[in-house]
């Protein structure tokens, strides 16, 4: 089954669920990113911070896949904020993954009390200007951050990665995005499990003869952001990949709309600073 695409803001199309590999152990990556790529999954989005490039890098080294049919995705580290730490970042992500270049990178937090992710951003539109990557982007922005961005610099990003899922489906800042031509990437799409034993989530999956996973994957892909899912079981490997069959109802969607209560599983940005 090959993944639908959302094409960015620079041509350059991202398949719409991809694999994701935070807390994923570093000597389990390889093994893990391997059933994903066999599954079907294309796009493997991991973080200098997850300490697992290494292991990913592995798994499209000893993947029959092309590496021009896979998309690779990173973040750069919190420590790595600045323009020349920036730099150094990318290439020590770039040797931990034994690539030489990937698809998407991405300022992981903005840091706001440390004030440089203008000059960062500066630092990732130069790696793309040398086509060291073929898109940047950023990770847990607001929309002061963005435009700050836009008032101080001259690429727009690509894509905004964002907890996003029923609990907290962050409307004002997909409609934001979408204004600008920024594609929005779930993180935690899946409430890292909290919301999948839901009375009325799972009496939906039931109707469609699905999991609830993958009634929330769905779901995602039918509001058109990217989502990321992560499991380390083969078995939910390939059940969250299956989600390609079956379309939800305009009620069903409206009913999920009504989880929307704000609640997050992770920090939020304002507040990050670690």
């Amino acid at each position: 089954m090959a993944v639908p695409s959302v094409v960015l803001n620079n041509e350059v199309a991202i398949p719409q669920l991809g694999f994701g590999v935070w807390q994923v152990p570093a000597g389990d990556t390889a093994k893990v990113v391997r059933t994903a790529i066999e599954t079907g999954y294309r796009s493997i989005d991991t973080a200098a911070s997850y300490r697992n490039e290494a292991g990913v890098g592995e798994a499209i080294r000893s993947s029959d896949v092309p590496r021009d049919e896979l998309f690779i995705t990173t973040k750069l580290p919190n420590p790595g904020h600045g323009y020349d730490e920036a730099l150094r970042a990318f290439d020590a992500s770039l040797a931990e993954l034994g690539l030489d270049h990937v698809d998407l990178y991405l300022i992981h937090w903005p840091m706001p009390a440390r004030g440089k992710y203008v000059e960062t951003w500066r630092a990732l539109e130069k790696l793309y200007a040398d086509g060291r990557v073929r898109a940047i982007g950023v990770s847990n922005f607001h929309v002061p951050h963005l435009r700050r961005l836009f008032d101080e610099t001259g690429i727009v990003p690509a894509v905004n990665q964002v907890e996003l899922h029923p609990r907290l489906q962050q409307k004002a800042l997909r409609e934001f995005h979408a204004e600008h031509g920024i594609v929005t990437e779930a993180w935690s799409p899946l409430t890292q499990g909290s919301l999948l034993s839901d009375a009325t989530l799972t009496a939906l999956a039931a109707k469609y003869g699905k999991s609830p996973a993958q009634l929330v994957l769905r779901w995602h892909l039918q509001l058109g952001t990217v989502a990321i899912p992560k499991s380390v079981t083969p078995s939910r490997i390939r059940e969250n990949f299956d989600v390609f069959d079956f379309e939800l109802a305009e009620d069903d969607l409206a009913a999920l709309a009504e989880f929307d209560d704000g609640t997050r599983t992770g920090p939020d940005p304002d507040t990050f600073s670690s």
